[in-house]
């Protein structure tokens, strides 16, 4: 994993460089590793957190002892207004938006539909599907001032429906896809590309909290790479969909990170 990290660092992506860019749910997993990416390519990077401060910070020391920029901050994205705040303060922050990447999300348990209420519905589908409406609409002034992107953190649940217990994630990640398309139409005028990246089974806090050793190694061996991914793997779609000298011609796309396990 340090050497992919290392791999990465050394590719340089000059048209990033300068770019403001907020990263949501960005002090573990993959919006972390996207963090340290970004920084590297000389972006100026708003590391979001809701309750993992620890490592946020620490975070944002690595990326300073490094030579980037970095504003932290925090916020609950799955609170009404919350969202708009974090988006605002850090454009403010830095003076101009160029890139959202929305990646905040979680299961927030394995339930069977049986077991739902509508509390854990409005829950679940906050964080993970009006979070990103919420931070793309707060966003929108800001990046249609000089044109940019939006890169959205879908999932492969979003079209195989996802394993036990975690259909409801599922569906929102499904709603996450689905409003990448229509976005990435309505905003095109606005020089705003939207695109996203739908990872697989990836070792990250998200499986650490949710999927016991015998849920992993079975989803293990479904995969024909043979190895579970790690938030490096993920980080070389979200910097192709950044770069307007990569990716300039693409946008409503979905790129679809996960070893093979889902070739639709």
């Amino acid at each position: 994993m340090v050497e992919l990290a290392q791999s990465l660092a050394s590719i340089k992506l000059p048209d990033l460089s300068g770019k403001a860019v907020l990263i949501t749910g960005a002090s573990t997993g993959i919006g972390a590793a996207l963090a340290r990416a970004f920084a590297a390519q000389g972006a100026k990077v708003g590391v979001h957190y809701n309750a993992s401060r620890e490592p946020a910070e620490k975070l944002a020391d690595e990326i300073r002892a490094a030579g980037g920029t970095v504003h932290l901050i925090q916020g609950d994205v799955s609170r009404e207004g919350e969202t708009e705040r974090v988006v605002e303060e850090t454009a403010k922050t830095f003076g101009h938006l160029d890139g959202l990447i929305n990646n905040a999300g979680g299961m927030l348990g394995r339930k069977p539909t049986s077991d739902y209420t509508d509390a854990h519905y409005a829950a679940v589908m906050d964080l993970n599907a009006r979070s990103v409406l919420a931070a793309t609409r707060a966003a929108h002034p800001w990046l249609k001032k000089q044109g940019g992107f939006i890169i959205n953190t879908t999932s492969i649940a979003a079209r195989n429906g996802g394993g036990n217990g975690a259909i409801l994630y599922a569906a929102s990640k499904g709603f996450v896809s689905t409003i990448t398309r229509g976005h990435a139409k309505e905003f095109v005028a606005d020089r705003i590309r939207v695109n996203a990246v739908a990872p697989g089974v990836i070792a990250t806090p998200f499986h650490e909290r949710y999927t016991n050793d015998e849920q992993m190694e079975l989803q293990r061996k479904s995969i024909p790479m043979g190895f579970v991914g790690t938030s490096e793997d993920c980080v070389g779609a979200y910097l192709f969909l950044a770069s307007p000298t990569l990716s300039g011609y693409i946008t409503g796309q979905i790129i679809e990170v996960n070893g093979g396990q889902l070739m639709p």
